[in-house]
């Protein structure tokens, strides 16, 4: 074994490697014994295709090359497919303003079913009785605000002459068309400005009528303060939805007009619904449900018996992270684990046999490199906040006795989203060249109910940080940590948290932002719809609280940053627009403080493609080694660092 001061390890896991182990999971379906998902590959571009595996085990690309079958409603998409009789209905991402839907037969090439230019769809329900497509559709081509509506689509193509039919509108905002086993019924969620999903949304129920409209549309559940997740019909056509009405998202069914609580407990059936298409429960047979929820930051698999009031949790390898589906045969999901790689897993409902359905992507690392999360909590603010601690581990070196390790801690994005506990590469990355590492789900983190939710309401730019650096903290008080080499990284919201705790606290020592906020004014005024009004929630209405704007934003504050800071950025980021990184940069350059800047052309708000993946981690390496005065191990590219000659 190697002795080697921290930071400075050989590690088994390149940026490359990385890269090649980042393509991304998502959005798992079932058609009869196929199972369906969609694979985001870094090696192409970040191109999104659909994938098969038959029932005889054969695995297929759907989607030919030249279709990227993503969506851009709401910025972050989802719900970008479906698939009935090994027909797959899909939708084509060429921009966020053009997003049109294709039908794909099983040995077919695509066919398009829309044409019209500046609108995109998500979310599709295929209505076979009608011969059409139920979906959410935003309207880009009108004066001021996108428009959102749920449409049906004829199947027959873009030669037909009868143009889509609006179903619902007048809301702001629409997801989960889901139609009823008899296809009579449809069930679906809005909301309005400000609030987001995770706020207040509203579950409606209609009657379709001969011509296909809706009728005798009513609330059933749902509010300003009541956030319903997934709703879905049971084979014998009962309502079932999540509600997060007692503070905790509890799974419910409609009954004879009753809304009636499953399996009240203090956990969580449902998650921040930023994308399209998440499943977090799925019908097994009328009276067993298939479901995941999160109690402590963790995710388990359960068969719940809704008959009995029964929750049996599986004690399986993978934990299902969305994307749960089932039949009377097996349960099929997205599963993570802490020393394995994502993979579509398929379980029985007794939990006693377990078979991976997607491609093997092999093994990134031994077990003995592999630092495992360890769940940790620690006070802040009054509260108990929760953070998954990954101390540094490859099993080839070891630190000098009693040096402490240079600690990062991650803020996560969002910022209303969560840590997880699954074997993540770019963790690893830094923990096997001896950094430790804490992801942070700070207040207002999902997964600890509503009340923790909640706590960063009006608080943004104050509770986030004060966590970070509580959990920074608590671990140089327990010998975890060296407190000279303190970093914090984050992307997006997160990447705010990052420049607010440098710009307002001198607790870091250096830091990295990704497509961060640097003025949340200005973030008010220029994003997408659906996050227009989030500011609302996490400072305050605006203008009547421009005041408060200000004094949150880093970009004010820049003359009081000394940590190093570099910065990512896609030149194509229509959340968080490359201004916000531009003027931080340009700010700490002018005042001497030393920073990088790397910008990607053809990267959105997040980096899809390898040699950006591979780009943005060796020049964060780099970074930090030059600023906290140790030379990482192997060949680095050069990275160019206004004002570094200040450090020496």
């Amino acid at each position: 074994m190697t002795v080697a001061p921290y930071g400075t390890w050989v590690s088994p896991l390149s940026a490359a490697q990385v890269a090649a182990g980042a393509t991304r999971l998502d959005q798992v379906q079932l058609d009869g014994r196929d199972v369906y998902w969609i694979e985001t590959r870094p090696q192409e571009q970040g191109r999104s295709v659909i994938v098969r595996r038959s029932a005889d085990g054969r695995i297929d690309d759907v989607t030919p090359q030249g279709f990227n079958a993503r969506s851009g409603v709401h910025q972050y998409g989802g719900g970008s497919y479906a698939v009935r009789d090994g027909t797959v209905y899909f939708c084509n991402f060429t921009g966020f303003s053009d997003n049109q839907l294709f039908r794909q037969s099983r040995d077919g090439a695509p066919v398009a079913l829309t044409r019209t230019p500046q609108r995109q769809y998500a979310d599709l329900e295929v209505d076979a009785k009608r011969e059409r497509v139920i979906c959410v559709r935003e309207d880009h081509g009108r004066a001021g605000e996108a428009s959102n509506e749920i449409v049906a689509i004829p199947l027959q193509g873009v030669g037909l002459k009868a143009d889509p039919q609006v179903l619902a509108s007048g809301a702001d905002f629409y997801s989960n068309p889901r139609l009823s086993p008899d296809g009579t019924r449809l069930a679906w969620l809005q909301w309005n400005h400000p609030n987001m999903p995770w706020d207040g949304t509203e579950l409606w129920i209609a009657s379709l009528a001969a011509d296909g409209s809706l009728t005798n549309e009513r609330r059933v559940a749902g509010g300003a303060r009541e956030s319903i997740f997934q709703p879905q019909w049971s084979p014998s056509g009962e309502l079932h939805f999540v509600s997060d009405r007692t503070g905790w998202w509890n799974l419910y069914r409609l009954r004879d007009g009753d809304v009636q609580a499953l399996a009240p407990m203090d956990a969580e059936f449902g998650e921040a619904q930023w994308v399209f298409g998440e499943s977090t429960y799925a019908f097994i047979d009328d009276s067993r449900i298939a479901c995941s929820y999160s109690h402590d930051g963790r995710w388990h698999l359960a068969v719940l018996d809704a008959s009995r009031g029964e929750l049996n949790t599986l004690d399986v390898a993978y934990a299902p992270h969305l994307s749960v589906r089932a039949d009377r045969d097996a349960i099929v999901f997205l599963g993570t684990a802490p020393t394995s790689p994502d993979a579509i897993v398929r379980v029985y409902p007794d939990g006693a046999s377990l078979e991976l359905v997607s491609r093997p992507s092999g093994r990134l690392l031994d077990a003995a490199d592999v630092s495992i999360a360890e769940s940790i909590r620690f006070p802040s603010r009054g509260r108990s906040v929760h953070a998954f601690y990954y101390a540094p581990k490859n099993h080839a070196h070891r630190a000098p006795e009693g040096e402490k390790p240079p600690l990062i801690v991650i803020s996560h994005g969002g910022p209303t989203s969560a840590a997880v506990d699954s074997l993540n590469p770019k963790v690893q990355f830094w923990t096997t060249r001896g950094f430790a590492v804490v992801d942070v789900n700070y207040g207002g983190s999902t997964g600890f109910g509503r009340a923790y939710r909640d706590a960063l309401n009006g608080q943004w730019g104050i509770v986030d940080v004060d966590d970070c650096i509580a959990a920074a903290q608590s671990l140089v008080a327990q010998g975890k940590a060296d407190p000279r080499r303190l970093i914090i990284r984050g992307g997006s919201a997160g990447g705010y948290t990052t420049l607010a705790a440098l710009a307002f606290h001198d607790v870091f020592k250096a830091g990295a932002s990704h497509y961060g906020v640097s003025d949340v004014e200005a973030l008010a005024v220029d994003t997408h719809k659906f996050e227009s009004r989030y500011l609302d929630q996490l400072i305050g209405p605006y203008p009547a609280t421009r005041d408060v704007y200000r004094a949150r934003s880093p970009i004010h504050a820049a003359g009081r940053i000394r940590a190093p800071l570099i910065l990512f950025q896609g030149l194509e980021d229509k959340v968080v627009p490359p201004s916000q990184s531009q003027k931080m940069a340009d700010a700490l350059r002018a005042n001497g403080v030393p920073v990088a800047y790397l910008a990607f052309e053809g990267e959105q708000h997040g980096f899809r493609k390898a040699e950006n993946i591979v780009r943005s981690l060796e020049a964060e390496l780099a970074f930090y080694g030059a600023v906290l005065g140790f030379k990482p191990a192997g060949d680095l590219p050069a990275l160019h660092i206004d004002n570094i000659e200040s450090r020496s």
